[in-house]
């Protein structure tokens, strides 16, 4: 359930409204009939429809330059634009939450997030955030950062759902040179997942572009990598353990795409185990016994994407030395993996 933004004491504590926000939409080519509150509710992100039918009734909803109701059907090719109105967002505050800090030292911090924690307050999610965490852990240092975003010291992301290695600059001259080597492609990502399958080739590079998919806007899709569409992405992966029906991958970064990982291995084939969002949170009939039983316990286990960020290899902002990290596996992913070798065995003998 969305969670509510926090409120201020009293009314004259509350801050003045955010300035709204504007999306537009190019309704696809293939798209049959939709009431219009139906789709904008699958299309954008954080929205519901009771948000959707209030804008429309305030006039804020126009399809082809002109106002509709919500009962209005979107039909192929229909140009939609958008107004929200944004509640203002809370201050950001400290929170004692446990993190793990494989490292710091007086320009940074280096953290195993866990799966499920977000990494820092948006719409929907204001507490409970690494960002919140961050600000308790640094106490009166963190005046130094900037939290006008909500995202202070924050130079990279991962999804909620994937865990692993991440920095966090703790004033803003190591942010803004850590950020400069993210942008340079200097810093070396490379995480763990467990797919479905096994690929062709035992490594490999998937090129593509990357950009909204025009079916739903909520998540990302591939398009050519020489086209218009989208942005460069460029993933490398090798197979490190083949598992029979499932494989075990490095998974190395040169762009840092949303969501660039789980979208590349779906264009592969081979969606990562556990993955609502891309294709890998069904469960399969594969050539053995039982083997339906098999896959959904497997889901059961891993309930989130089977991805993390294993290893971060990058220099230390002030003197250069250089730093690498590394995350051992989480114990949901290493009890999937020995329940996948065990029954792979059993099948095989």
């Amino acid at each position: 359930m969305q969670k509510e933004p926090l409120k201020t004491e009293s009314p004259e504590e509350l801050q003045p409204e955010a300035a709204p926000k504007t999306m537009t939409l190019d309704v696809s080519k293939v798209q049959t009939p939709m009431r219009i509150d139906r789709y904008l509710t699958q299309q954008v992100e954080n929205m519901t429809r009771n948000k959707v039918q209030a804008a429309i009734e305030e006039g804020r909803v126009l399809v082809n330059g002109k106002p509709v109701k919500s009962n209005y059907r979107v039909k192929s090719c229909d140009h939609i634009h958008l107004t929200f109105l944004r509640p203002p967002a809370p201050e950001l505050a400290p929170e004692d939450i446990p993190i793990t800090i494989l490292y710091e030292d007086d320009d940074l911090m280096v953290i195993d997030k866990e799966a499920g924690m977000v990494v820092h307050p948006a719409f929907g999610n204001w507490t409970g955030t690494l960002a919140n965490a961050i600000l308790h852990h640094l106490g009166k240092d963190a005046d130094e950062l900037d939290k006008t975003e909500m995202r202070p010291g924050i130079v990279h992301r991962l999804d909620k759902d994937t865990s692993g290695l991440i920095i966090i600059a703790k004033n803003p001259t190591a942010l803004h040179k850590l950020a400069r080597q993210f942008a340079n492609r200097q810093v070396e990502k490379v995480y763990k997942a467990i797919v479905w399958g096994v690929p062709k080739a035992e490594s490999g590079t998937i090129k593509t572009n990357i950009g909204r998919s025009h079916k739903n806007r909520k998540v990302m899709a591939n398009f050519p990598y020489e086209g218009a569409e989208g942005k460069h992405a460029i993933t490398d992966y090798q197979v490190v353990e083949d598992l029979g029906y499932f494989s075990l991958m490095d998974v190395t970064l040169h762009t840092g795409r949303t969501h660039q990982i789980r979208v590349h291995l779906q264009h592969l084939g081979h969606s990562i185990l556990g993955d609502e969002t891309y294709g890998g949170a069904t469960p399969r009939t594969l050539p053995f016994s039982k083997s339906e039983p098999f896959t959904r316990n497997l889901l059961e286990l891993m309930s989130r994407q089977a991805l993390h960020a294993q290893t971060l290899r990058f220099r230390q902002p002030t003197t250069g030395e250089p730093l690498s990290f590394s995350a051992p596996l989480p114990e949901d992913m290493e009890l999937v993996l020995e329940k996948i070798r065990t029954v792979m065995t059993a099948s095989q003998s």
